[in-house]
């Protein structure tokens, strides 16, 4: 594993100088398990019947990371955080596609760790959730990111850190800061 990570950084290094094919024929066999990983655990959070299977997921997103042609890739925890992001995204695309409406309807769900949420945003709407995000990111845009990392790419808060180029501390206390602000934002009744 340990040769894989490093085989993943050189690559990623190598990135901004290479055509985006010669790169993803690279980086597809050192990455593709965990991506798929990520996808499956995504898509066990949906409801049934989900159109999107893992594997179109993964390529979807694969597609777009070799495509970022102005990321200064940072690492293999970068790499994984933007894959995150980008399978975030393609579900929101197509839960709007499907023509849901914002709250209610069918509801996407998405199951947050519990050892690292709290009880009551274990299950939310996944684009109610997107435009809390938004909706965050226009008052602090760290917070934002952090929920991104942690709640999307399950990144550790030590990854975090590393990726956003902060301390331990700070990223726990804003990740407890944005943990409260979404659970208002989610669900207004909470509120005293």
């Amino acid at each position: 594993m340990e040769g894989r990570s490093s085989d993943l950084t050189q690559i990623l290094v190598d990135a901004s100088s290479e055509r985006p094919a010669d790169v993803a024929k690279k980086l597809m066999p050192l990455v593709y398990d965990e991506l798929r990983e990520l996808a499956a655990r995504y898509l066990r959070a949906e409801r049934r019947g989900h159109t999107l299977q893992p594997t179109a997921l993964v390529h979807e997103a694969f597609m777009r990371l070799v495509d970022q042609s102005r990321v200064d890739w940072k690492g293999r925890t970068h790499f994984y955080a933007v894959g995150a992001e980008a399978m975030r995204r393609i579900l929101i695309d197509h839960a709007r596609a499907r023509g849901r409406g914002k709250r209610g309807g069918e509801w996407q769900r998405v199951v947050l760790d519990e050892a690292e949420t709290p009880q009551d945003l274990r299950d939310i709407d996944l684009v109610a959730l997107h435009d809390a995000l938004e909706a965050l990111a226009a008052l602090d845009e760290q917070q934002a990111r952090i929920v991104e990392l942690r709640f999307f790419g399950g990144l550790t808060v030590e990854e975090v850190a590393h990726v956003l180029g902060v301390s331990k501390r700070k990223v726990e206390g804003d990740w407890t800061h944005a943990k409260a602000w979404l659970r208002n934002a989610l669900d207004p009744e909470s509120q005293p």
